[in-house]
């Protein structure tokens, strides 16, 4: 065999190998294009990024003179004289905005009452004030703070489109194993929200144990709503299927609140109880089943529910140390207060 003949034959061995590397790489761009494509067909145009990040940024960084804000300290005494005026029995020690501070750094640092005393005892010799209260007047004050929302994010006029959801929170640290292994079952409690889907705020909270349903709570979120966005209307409310029920249905429509919320695919279109329920059915099915609707009341915007109860979870941990039922249900909720001060410095 020549020399001629063996460099032909590697000179066509070299384009074929090149052709073939030429195709393999134009159906890799093919793909990532019909991927492309695809994506932009189920999601639409890009998203266009208008925050300002520096902003932002800012305020993140800002959180963080947060948790060690004494402001309680100027308003100490005047406060003081307010809540001690006309009392009878012993005088307030400490005012209210004292143990709402506390109550923030046991939620956010998960610090525990005895050690919260000591934190106390050497922030007295910082701020050259005795404020060194001890654990159990600590204890006692927080379990009778008053557990309202602080005052809403949203315009005065404005209406709120909320979103509902539930999600659980764990009542122990202590893994299955331990369940599995002494048959122990502890149980949990259930966070049921109303958010804001313009300023994430939560403006509702209920907590339950794991037996109340979605829908049972929907009407007392309805009410502490209407409660906490005093002059403004909510206009329309975001839930998946565990609200599809005729009576959170027919107390939309005693409000003229528009409904956002998921129906089921087989749901009935007769009234059965609830004659808005049936028109939302039937609606559902003029715009062509789910998909439109979804696009015309904006159903994908009640990720932001979900949104919530993750961050609060991350921020302030997703299990209570406390043991009895109602310390159980005042530290949840504590968490979605506090997450909304945060909220307040962003």
């Amino acid at each position: 065999m020549s020399e001629q003949y063996l460099s032909l034959c590697k000179h066509y061995d070299t384009q074929n190998i090149n052709m073939m590397n030429i195709e393999m790489i134009s159906k890799k761009t093919q793909q990532k294009t019909e991927e492309t494509n695809k994506k932009q067909k189920r999601w639409g145009k890009k998203f266009e990024d208008k925050r300002n990040w520096k902003e932002y940024n800012e305020g993140l960084v800002r959180r963080g003179e947060l948790y060690l804000s004494l402001d309680f300290l100027e308003s100490w005494d005047n406060e003081l004289d307010k809540m001690n005026k006309g009392k009878k029995g012993a005088p307030f020690a400490y005012p209210e905005q004292f143990v709402n501070y506390m109550a923030f750094v046991y939620s956010i640092f998960h610090i525990p009452y005895r050690q919260m005393e000591g934190y106390l005892r050497k922030l007295s010799d910082l701020v050259s004030r005795d404020i060194a209260a001890d654990y159990t007047t600590l204890f006692k004050r927080i379990a009778k703070m008053n557990m309202t929302l602080p005052e809403t994010l949203s315009e005065k006029g404005e209406d709120v489109i909320i979103a509902m959801d539930s999600s659980g929170v764990k009542v122990t640290n202590r893994g299955e194993w331990m369940r599995e292994k002494w048959k122990v079952y502890r149980g949990w409690i259930k966070a049921h929200i109303a958010v804001d889907i313009k300023n994430k705020e939560t403006l509702a909270i209920e907590i339950t144990d794991e037996t109340v349903s979605d829908s049972e709570k929907f009407d007392d979120l309805i009410n502490q709503t209407e409660h906490n966005i005093e002059g403004k209307k909510i206009e329309r409310v975001l839930g998946d299927g565990g609200y599809d029920d005729k009576d959170c249905f027919n107390t939309l429509d005693k409000k003229k609140i528009e409904s956002g919320i998921k129906t089921r695919i087989n749901a009935s279109t007769r009234s059965r109880g609830s004659p808005y329920r049936a028109k939302c059915v039937r609606e559902k099915q003029k715009l062509g089943g789910y998909k439109g609707w979804r696009d015309k009341y904006e159903y994908g915007k009640r990720w932001i529910a979900e949104a919530i109860f993750s961050a609060v979870k991350r921020i302030f941990g997703e299990t209570v140390r406390a043991t009895s039922i109602d310390g159980m249900f005042r530290e949840a909720k504590m968490k979605f207060m506090c997450y909304n001060i945060l909220l307040k410095w962003v």
